[in-house]
């Protein structure tokens, strides 16, 4: 079945997870917040533009439209993403700031009771960012940190990206095989 997905990227390291998440989530209705912050990190990590990102999603944003239809309570979505989320844009949403369309969206998500994935990169944490990240956890985000397994063995950076990816995108809901499934007999 069909998901309706907003997937919010920001300025933190870690365009590569958003660049397989959207292409995964194919065949979804994907509505695209890129940060203008993002469009240096994205560029230097991958050289690549936003517009590369914009051809894939179904839909996208500039993060100054706060009246964009995502920002309201009454566009119905199943799921925000967050990823990569900096520590700015987590703690903007842990303190209520609604002063970009990511993060409105997001405050949206929170007061809806909708499901929000926030997928921060960094390390090591500060006890505020810990703090911000509990706040949110117990405002009824998801915290899940881009941490790669290596149970899966992983032969390269995609390999730990796909796996990432595949944990948010069932986060999200959507259906996937980007990595091999545990099985009981393993």
């Amino acid at each position: 079945m069909k998901k309706r997905i907003v997937l919010g990227i920001t300025g933190a390291s870690g365009s590569i997870l958003a660049w397989k998440f959207i292409k995964a989530a194919e065949g979804n209705e994907i509505h695209l917040i890129i940060s203008k912050n993002s469009d240096q990190v994205i560029n230097y990590e991958m050289g690549k533009t936003s517009a590369d990102f914009e051809k894939l999603a179904t839909y996208s944003y500039d993060d100054h439209d706060l009246a964009a239809r995502v920002s309201s309570g009454s566009f119905i979505f199943d799921a925000m993403v967050v990823m990569p989320c900096s520590m700015n844009t987590l703690a903007k949403i842990a303190g209520g700031i609604s002063d970009s369309l990511i993060t409105r969206a997001a405050s949206v998500c929170l007061k809806e009771r909708r499901r929000l994935i926030l997928v921060p990169r960094e390390m090591p944490l500060s006890e505020i960012a810990l703090e911000n990240m509990l706040r949110l956890t117990r405002s009824g985000a998801i915290i899940a940190p881009s941490m790669p397994a290596f149970y899966t063995l992983p032969k390269s950076v995609d390999d730990m990206a796909d796996f990432v990816v595949s944990r948010i995108l069932d986060l999200s809901g959507l259906e996937n095989t980007l990595i091999r499934r545990w099985k009981e007999d393993q």
